[in-house]
């Protein structure tokens, strides 16, 4: 691959930290004129010459269709003199399979300073994106059921609060958990908390965020609806649990669940606090019930 004094320039102030990176030229127009042999995974080496140097194919068949606009534009906006740094990007492979990329891009000049193609080096981030996605799930998912956590619940709300998006907030808790641990034993219980898990995401919304934010207990986020659709939404959780026997390890007893629904605004304290005095009214009432957050402004009024 042969570069000219003021291409290898460039190119050596974009590859300073690495040697094994997709070093591609392209002419104005982002048909690529040569490229190392290491694009071949991408599917272009029917291009190849000699080898090592591929002629022909755009820079674009080398993208996903998602991305094609995005990297149209990055090929743009270096061909008009801008510094393209890292963009990220999927990559379509020779076996079709998506592979992450981040792409950098500069401009080739000629002697009076006009473009005449773009130079980029491209760099596989798969181990990256993979090593970011464990650590996002680590931090936002709860490894027993699979939902996710409080702290991802709190980020949601927060959003939906700050958007000033309509919604309601449901809670749950699983009653007499407790006891379910001390009798059955611990086993019993993580199981328990997957049964219901599996029946919310099973009885809500594809739109609803359910979240397990403690012990016992879960939150879901239900956007767009109106008080009274939130509580037959969730009015059906509490009595299609009380009507199933559930079957958990070696145990057959009768799982039930208190609930209660707030109207989702005001501060993200006041609507949680809302949430859970109206629980608290649903377990001071017998538990295995529904209770709106109304019906604690008469009971306290």
């Amino acid at each position: 691959m042969n570069f000219t004094f003021q291409e290898s320039s460039v190119l050596y102030g974009m590859l300073a930290e690495s040697t094994t990176d997709v070093i591609l030229k392209t002419d104005p127009k982002g048909f690529i004129v040569h490229a190392t042999s290491g694009i071949a995974e991408l599917g272009a080496e029917e291009a190849a010459r000699d080898g090592a140097a591929l002629v022909g194919p755009h820079i674009l068949d080398l993208v996903a269709p998602e991305a094609k606009q995005q990297i149209a534009r990055a090929h743009a906006r270096a061909m008009a003199g801008e510094d393209v740094d890292w963009i990220e990007f999927p990559a379509l492979t020779r076996d079709e399979r998506k592979r992450w990329f981040e792409l950098r891009l500069r401009a080739l000049l000629r002697h009076d300073g006009a473009p005449y193609g773009v130079l980029g080096v491209m760099r596989n981030v798969d181990e990256m994106r993979s090593l970011s996605e464990r650590l996002f799930t680590a931090t936002y998912t709860d490894p027993l059921t699979g939902l996710t956590n409080r702290t991802a619940f709190i980020s949601m709300l927060e959003h939906m609060l700050e958007a000033r998006m309509d919604g309601c907030l449901g809670l749950f808790s699983i009653d007499f958990f407790r006891t379910i641990n001390m009798q059955y034993g611990q086993s019993v219980g993580d199981e328990v908390l997957t049964v219901f898990a599996d029946l919310l995401r099973e009885l809500l919304r594809t739109e609803d965020i359910i979240s397990r934010i403690g012990s016992e207990r879960f939150a879901v986020i239900l956007p767009r609806v109106t008080p009274a659709e939130a509580e037959a939404i969730c009015r059906r959780v509490v009595t299609t649990l009380a009507e199933l026997k559930q079957t958990v390890g070696a145990s057959h007893f009768a799982m039930t669940v208190s609930a209660s629904v707030a109207n989702i605004g005001g501060t993200l304290d006041s609507t949680i606090e809302r949430a859970e005095m109206a629980l608290f009214v649903a377990k001071a009432k017998g538990r295995n019930r529904l209770e709106m957050e109304k019906s604690v402004r008469l009971a306290v009024g």
